[in-house]
């Protein structure tokens, strides 16, 4: 358990970055010493996942301790917006100095997201978003015609405003530390959130050629005869015009791009984690590292996110300090709604008393407890036609559907999740009851037609079906103007 004194917190947030990608998570080939040193020194969780694989959503979860079908922020149009108390308003509330750089994808800073300061912050387009998949209410979500493109057509040698952007918050971030951490005598946290690793995958020739030599894999389950078939995941192949993929040498070349932008992320982790430290601060905070969600990059055929498969919602989570042990594995199912007690713990204050929080404090699981209630994730967004959820027990794994067949995995034997075991004897019993444990939890279909009548209600808001179609599709958000320009990319920072 946390010392009951005040400490200060560095949460490093990404974006989009799955464990695939990370050295300490088992890819021998990834360039990701920052991240994997950080494991090293604290403790590392295996199986962590989002609450919902898509960035608005699970952001809103990691923030409040509460799951999509509790917040009623369903997808990247219906966001956070200050209304439900976060982490981050406990800490300051109690006294703290709570301070965000970078990308946070709320509705506005003009809302009270609960910090001090907002530093160079990126939220949702116009305050708007992705109003288009509001239309999943009527069916008439729009094809997004540019996913494809972005990851293979734009994946290669290059830069966007993104790397630029990633540059800024790491300078914003050690300025920070430099001349505000601690100076008003109060405790302080600090959330760094970066916009990495989110397509498009350009990345400088640097670091594209720390990997052009090596013997990379192909993704699991890439080729249509390897998979299930499913139709939930047929939708949103449709809707996301993800089509097969037939150039084996051009999705290796996807990966190294994206090897080279995990490569560029953990850069970036290192330079605040080494200001962190040469400014005598490491000792006295607590540190943790995770993603809002992960990435196929061309697992199951897919590319992104927006589905129930593990590489979308399975997420890196890595905790360091002086209460923690060192090179600590935690394999027990956890989620990132399980932050909010925990931080609040971890910097020395009560333990939160509040029967609307989802999540559990992370400190009693670090040292060996189960999670008293399973994990859940669930999808209300881009490419679904109705809503999905995940309920885990142990290496169990249901993926419940509404209006569509259930599926279930068994992660310890098929962690590529290869083969449904809903349609035999022994797995559909399996299913039942842990469908069961999912409905004393929510009930999936009346979530699902809360969630659709919200986005109905939002897209007449924005002018109605039309009106949002006409308006055509944000492929993903453009970076804010910055006040400076930061330094060319010329080696790690």
């Amino acid at each position: 358990m946390p010392t009951q004194r005040p400490r200060n917190l560095l949460f490093l947030l990404s974006d989009n970055h799955a464990r695939s990608v990370i050295g300490c998570y088992g890819n021998r080939a990834a360039v990701t010493p920052n991240i994997d040193g950080l494991a090293t020194r604290g403790v590392r969780f295996t199986q962590a996942q989002t609450a919902s694989p898509i960035c608005c959503p699970a952001r809103a979860a990691l923030a409040t301790g509460r799951y999509p079908h509790r917040t009623g922020y369903w997808d990247n149009a219906i966001v956070y917006d200050g209304r439900i108390p976060s982490w981050m308003h406990a800490l300051r509330h109690a006294g703290h100095d709570v301070v965000s750089v970078g990308k946070l994808h709320f509705r506005s800073s003009d809302d009270d997201n609960g910090f001090s300061r907002e530093i160079a912050p990126m939220h949702i387009l116009n305050g708007k978003g992705g109003v288009s998949m509001l239309l999943r209410w009527s069916g008439e979500e729009p094809v997004n015609r540019g996913q494809w493109e972005l990851y293979f057509e734009q994946s290669g040698i290059g830069e966007t405003g993104y790397q630029r952007y990633d540059r800024a918050i790491t300078e914003q971030s050690i300025d920070w530390l430099k001349n505000e951490a601690g100076k008003s005598g109060k405790p302080w946290a600090l959330f760094v959130s970066y916009v990495s690793a989110h397509p498009p995958f350009t990345v400088p020739q640097r670091l594209y050629d720390l990997y052009k030599d090596k013997d990379l894999s192909l993704p699991p389950l890439f080729r249509p005869e390897e998979r299930p078939d499913h139709p939930a995941v047929a939708h949103l192949r449709h809707q996301m015009d993800t089509r097969e993929i037939r150039d084996e040498a051009r999705l290796l070349d996807i990966q190294r791009c994206y090897l080279a932008l995990s490569t560029h992320l953990d850069e970036q982790i290192g330079a605040v984690l080494k200001a962190l430290d040469e400014l005598g601060l490491t000792d006295d905070t607590l540190i943790i590292y995770s993603t809002d969600h992960g990435e196929s990059v061309g697992a199951h055929g897919l590319m992104g996110k927006s589905h129930l498969y593990e590489p979308a919602i399975g997420v890196p989570l890595i905790m360091a300090g002086a209460d923690l042990p060192q090179g600590h594995v935690v394999d027990e199912p956890v989620s990132h709604v399980d932050l909010y007690p925990t931080i609040v713990e971890g910097a020395g204050l009560a333990p939160p008393d509040s029967p609307d929080l989802d999540g559990e404090s992370l400190w009693p699981i670090i040292s060996g407890a189960r999670r008293r209630r399973p994990p859940l994730a669930e999808y209300h967004a881009a490419g679904s036609r109705n809503a999905g959820f995940v309920l885990r027990d142990g290496a169990l794994k249901l993926i419940y559907h509404v209006g569509a067949p259930a599926q279930l995995f068994d992660l310890a034997a098929d962690p590529n999740e290869g083969h449904d075991l809903a349609g035999t004897p022994a797995g559909h019993a399996a299913a039942a009851a842990l469908e069961a444990k999912l409905r004393a939890i929510c009930d999936p279909e009346e979530v699902d037609r809360r969630a659709k009548a919200d986005q109905q209600a939002k897209a007449e808001f924005w002018g109605g079906n039309a009106a949002i179609l006409e308006a055509g599709l944000i492929v993903y958000t453009p970076p804010p103007a910055l006040a400076f320009e930061p330094a060319a990319d010329d080696g790690p920072p």
